[in-house]
């Protein structure tokens, strides 16, 4: 399972779904909600939560993309059942203490992997947005 906005589709995030992928056999791509957006990033996204999702949903990598949490993310993730959640390098938002959140709601065998960056410097989504 991977968290994300995933906005403006770029090599960066396939890279990302790719070495998702290749953790298990069934990738699941959770998408921010846009309350979430705002808090995290400041400003909204450019593609509405459907517009994203069909976007997502499209590519033959991903396996099931759904809407993320509006509030509780820890229940969202139980909800999924998922063996291995996949972190980007740069990924911070509800990432603190998420071992340790998992294993207080039961779900302890859940295991965080912090994925590679893909060329940075060139495909990062705040360096694309101008």
């Amino acid at each position: 399972m991977v968290f994300g906005t995933f906005d403006i589709l770029h090599p960066g995030h396939l890279d990302f779904f790719r070495q998702a992928k290749k953790l298990g056999n069934f990738l699941i791509v959770s998408l921010a909600r846009e309350n979430n957006i705002r808090k995290i990033k400041g400003r909204k996204a450019l593609h509405s939560e459907k517009q994203r999702l069909m976007m997502v949903e499209a590519l033959k990598i991903v396996d099931k993309a759904v809407l993320g949490a509006s509030e509780y993310y820890i229940k969202h993730i139980a909800s999924q059942k998922p063996h291995i959640i996949a972190l980007g390098y740069d990924q911070k938002a509800f990432t603190e203490d998420l071992k340790e959140k998992l294993i207080a709601t039961g779900l302890k065998k859940i295991q965080i992997v912090r994925l590679k960056a893909y060329k940075p410097s060139k495909y990062k989504t705040s360096k694309l947005i101008l």
